[in-house]
């Protein structure tokens, strides 16, 4: 009962600052959202998306909507006074730089359940806005499980660390891919890890400006590991 209780505490923590979160965008910004249609509507899923701010996840479940994300955080997020908010919303903490094996199996029980995980393959915030290398953590997950992987680009959400900045009303915008199956391997190699890592960063760069390190290469160039 008691668990019962706590999923619905969060859900309803959840979908109250993505509505909130919808509202300001489309107060505060130009805001535009594309291809949510594409969001399958069950089963277990693996969101991956470029990050540029620490309001990327809201945002991108504000341009997302239908499923509720649950996004793997930095543990620094989870300390006192304020670590009691992204466990409210569903978040999970996670060490960088380090190898958190748990982090990863609460992960990949989450996608195995039918649920929905964010990560940002960077593993943090672009200091110069543009797309950069990505962690195995995310290859490796997806692997694991058998994920199906959406790929999401966020531009714009920068602008929203400076009051300046948004003044000016910038534009800020989520873009959703297509999802992609991948194969399921239990132990996969360094060399399926990058392969996987290089097919996530290439769709996601696909849908990025230029100025953002987007890329006109098609994910379809890149070896996968899903055929």
């Amino acid at each position: 009962m008691r668990k019962r209780l706590n999923r619905f505490g969060i859900s309803v923590f959840y979908w109250t600052i993505v509505s909130l979160m919808r509202g300001l965008l489309a107060v505060l910004v130009r805001w535009k959202a594309t291809g949510r249609e594409r969001v399958p509507k069950d089963g277990g899923l693996l969101v991956v998306s470029n990050h540029l701010n620490n309001a990327d996840p809201p945002v991108l479940a504000a341009g997302m909507m239908g499923r509720r994300i649950s996004f793997m955080a930095k543990s620094e997020l989870f300390k006192l006074p304020f670590g009691v908010f992204p466990k409210w919303w569903g978040a999970f903490p996670v060490r960088r730089l380090e190898a958190d094996i748990g982090a990863m199996l609460n992960a990949e029980r989450l996608i195995r359940r039918g649920n929905v995980l964010g990560m940002f393959p960077e593993g943090t915030r672009s200091k110069n806005g543009t797309l950069g290398k990505p962690h195995p953590g995310t290859a490796v997950i997806a692997l694991r499980t058998g994920a199906t992987v959406l790929p999401c680009a966020i531009t714009g959400s920068e602008m929203l660390s400076s009051p300046m900045r948004i003044l000016r009303r910038p534009k800020v915008t989520v873009t959703v891919g297509e999802p992609f199956q991948v194969e399921r391997i239990k132990k996969p190699s360094e060399q399926q890890v990058e392969e996987l890592s290089t097919r996530i960063m290439s769709e996601i760069a696909a849908m990025l400006p230029e100025e953002y390190g987007g890329s006109a290469v098609s994910a379809e160039d890149v070896v996968a590991t899903d055929g």
